[in-house]
């Protein structure tokens, strides 16, 4: 399952995240959604959102508010596995 980024382009914290997946090449595994359209938002909501919770990250399980707990949850996530060879 990807991780589902629920942003806001207006949103400052939604943008520190954008720029900070994309300077560390985090896209992989990352789908991001914008909270603009309305399909979007009601995932969100269904999720334990609101529409002023963004940035926010869901992993399938929890979901992640802020910026620095969406940049820490894709970080951990990126980290997976790397201390196994």
């Amino acid at each position: 399952m990807k991780l589902e980024l629920f942003h806001a382009i207006s949103d400052p914290g939604s943008a520190r995240v954008r720029r900070w997946v994309t300077d560390h090449d985090a896209l992989e595994g990352l789908r991001f959604r914008n909270v603009i359209y309305p399909e979007v938002l009601a995932d969100l909501v269904a999720r334990g959102g609101t529409e002023q919770s963004t940035p926010a990250l869901w992993d399938g399980e929890k979901l992640f508010v802020g910026a620095d707990a969406v940049i820490a949850r894709i970080q951990a996530h990126g980290d997976v596995g790397r201390g196994q060879r």
